[in-house]
């Protein structure tokens, strides 16, 4: 039996242990194409070779960028490993400027693409980098096409020098390098070893209850996101079956078609499936609406393991057969487990949805602990609410004098690629230091409660912590993000980019009429509505940190626009530069 200690082990492993007929999905021509363990082996053998007449060679660097996930990310990844090569995924939706800047500083001689709208983005700067040849899964005219390399490797001749190189990788070695999407300055390449990432999926496994060998997954979160990579190489371990979503928008279709066992996503794709579920309930009328947010209500007071005791668990049962029983139905009706990362999930998300019978199970980490820390399970008391969950086996955590999170344990990256300075900063002696504020209980759940570096004081001297405000006034469902400002200032006060659909909706209930997006902000019964439900979330704080002020934004915050990173994290600085004169108007009138 293979012995897992490298990323390529683990199809190897599946093979022997479950060969599965259908390990890897994908949609093409609305039909589900399936890939079996034995082709999904046999295809990565076949690119491993192809490389290496390419002339690949070990430590060189190729990068992939995929608008989604797809089964030749899975069989590219493998091929470039197994050769000792690096696999360098890009976001796709960077700019070509950050493309050029994340192929240079890799050294990329290579790169493998989804389809035309990226081609088009690379064409652009691809004489500005070391690129040899780009490659694509999608069939474009006049572009070559990655089946060129797989038809160079049907020659198995070069099969003994893939087998050399493969036996002379080690754990220890770099196996992919992961840029990170940072909210200031230039991504930074994180050097994650093959021992990094195994070691992850290792000792994650047994907080996740998979029917090994039987589950059912669907995958949509970007694979370039360390996050989702890693839980694909842990669904692979588990021999689950993996479908890749065709798209966010396709979401729902998928989720009803595949009716996967376990998914993955970001709190803010669990914020917009509570957000229609409730957008649904709103339109009901009579009894039936009542009844709908009767359970809405009774979810939002759920507590794990009885808690509250026989009268509101009975109370449950009839919420879950007569309402909640159609949540369930409409992501698929298996669904045993939901698992959340990236950001803070707000507690009353894991709370509706552990009492509709789809638990969230939220986990934290960062791709420099390629990726988890903690994670919630629901098995054995091992689920609270507000918590990232318990340390996985053989991580250590210590939280130091001033709250930050160290970590030490096999997980812990090697370092930022070509830059000693940075990696001194952040991994002193034993301990990598996260950057994240967090305590942790008597019981050993950890909570996150802020980024150190984006926690400031108020003229006034007083700290304030940001993530924990937004957290909460995020569960309006006019806000659809929020960023918390004020350093230095005599009070926090807030820009907020509001919910436009619903917004939209609740005028229309209200018989209020907007012209325009600028109509819509300045409208004062839509102010004094938010300002409701600031006030309504402000009683939660001190009033050293309540919000004083606010000022709506006129658009959208997105990637393209440059106000999030390809992981829907805020770019403060960005955000701020934006709206100076609204930060203006707030602070100097």
């Amino acid at each position: 039996m293979t012995k897992i200690t490298r990323l390529f082990d683990f199809p190897y492993y599946q093979l022997e242990t479950y060969n599965l007929d259908k390990a890897l999905n994908t949609k093409h021509h609305g039909e589900w194409q399936s890939t079996s363990s034995q082709d999904y082996v046999d295809q990565a053998n076949a690119i491993s070779r192809g490389l290496l007449k390419l002339g690949v060679k070990p430590n060189d660097k190729i990068a992939v960028i995929s608008s989604t996930n797809r089964t030749e990310w899975s069989i590219l990844d493998v091929g470039v490993l197994q050769i000792g090569a690096q696999n360098v995924p890009i976001y796709p939706t960077i700019c070509a400027e950050d493309y050029e800047y994340i192929l240079n500083h890799s050294e990329s001689t290579y790169c493998f693409v989804s389809d035309e709208d990226i081609v088009k983005k690379l064409n652009a700067i691809k004489g500005n980098t070391k690129l040899k040849n780009i490659y694509t899964f999608d069939d474009i005219k006049n572009e070559a096409s990655w089946k060129e390399v797989l038809k160079l490797g049907d020659d198995k001749s070069n099969q003994a020098e893939v087998e050399t190189i493969k036996n002379g990788v080690k754990s220890t070695d770099l196996a992919t390098l992961i840029y990170t999407s940072g909210t200031t300055g230039q991504p930074k390449g994180v050097m994650l070893s093959h021992n990094n990432l195994v070691s992850t999926v290792l000792n994650s496994q047994n907080r996740v209850p998979f029917q090994y060998g039987k589950a059912k997954t669907l995958s949509f979160l970007p694979v370039c996101h360390v996050f989702e990579r890693m839980i694909l190489y842990l669904y692979q371990y588990c021999g689950a079956e993996i479908y890749f979503a065709e798209s966010i928008d396709k979401m729902t279709d998928n989720l009803k078609e595949i009716k996967p066992n376990v998914m993955t996503a970001v709190p803010r794709l669990y914020e917009k499936v509570y957000d229609k579920i409730i957008a649904k309930g709103s339109e009901l009328s009579g009894i039936k609406k009542a009844l709908f947010f009767w359970a809405v209500n009774l979810g939002l007071k759920f507590e794990p393991y009885g808690q509250n005791g026989w009268w509101y668990e009975f109370q449950l049962k009839i919420a879950r057969k007569l309402i909640f029983k159609k949540w369930q139905e409409a992501l698929g009706g298996n669904l045993d487990l939901m698992v959340s990362g990236s950001a803070a999930l707000q507690p009353r998300l894991t709370r509706i949805f552990a009492a509709a019978g789809l638990p969230i199970m939220e986990g934290y980490g960062l791709t420099e602990t390629s990726p988890v820390i903690s994670v919630n399970d629901m098995r054995n008391g091992g689920f609270r609410v507000g918590t990232t969950g318990k340390v996985i086996d053989n991580v250590e955590v210590k939280i130091a004098a001033d709250g930050e999170i160290l970590v030490k344990g096999p997980n812990v990256m090697m370092g930022y690629y070509k830059d000693e300075a940075k990696t001194a900063e952040v991994i002193k002696g034993d301990y990598f230091h996260t950057g994240d504020i967090g305590e942790m209980d008597i019981d050993g759940f950890l909570k996150i409660t802020d980024r150190k570096k984006e926690m400031f004081k108020t003229s006034g001297g007083k700290y304030v912590a940001p993530a924990l405000l937004e957290n909460q006034f995020k569960e309006s469902r006019f806000i659809e993000q929020i960023m918390v400002i004020g350093e230095g200032e005599k009070m926090p006060a807030a820009l907020i980019q509001i919910n436009f659909e619903f917004v939209k909706e609740w005028a229309k209930r209200h018989n209020i009429t907007f012209a325009n997006n600028k109509d819509i902000i300045t409208n004062p019964h839509l102010h004094a509505r938010i300002q409701e439900e600031v006030d309504a979330a402000n009683v939660n704080f001190g009033k050293w940190e309540q919000i004083k002020k606010f000022e709506i934004t006129p658009d959208l915050w997105s990637i393209d626009a440059g106000h999030l990173t390809p992981t829907m994290k805020m770019k403060r600085k960005v955000i701020k530069q934006k709206y100076l004169p609204l930060i203006e108007k707030i602070y100097r009138g």
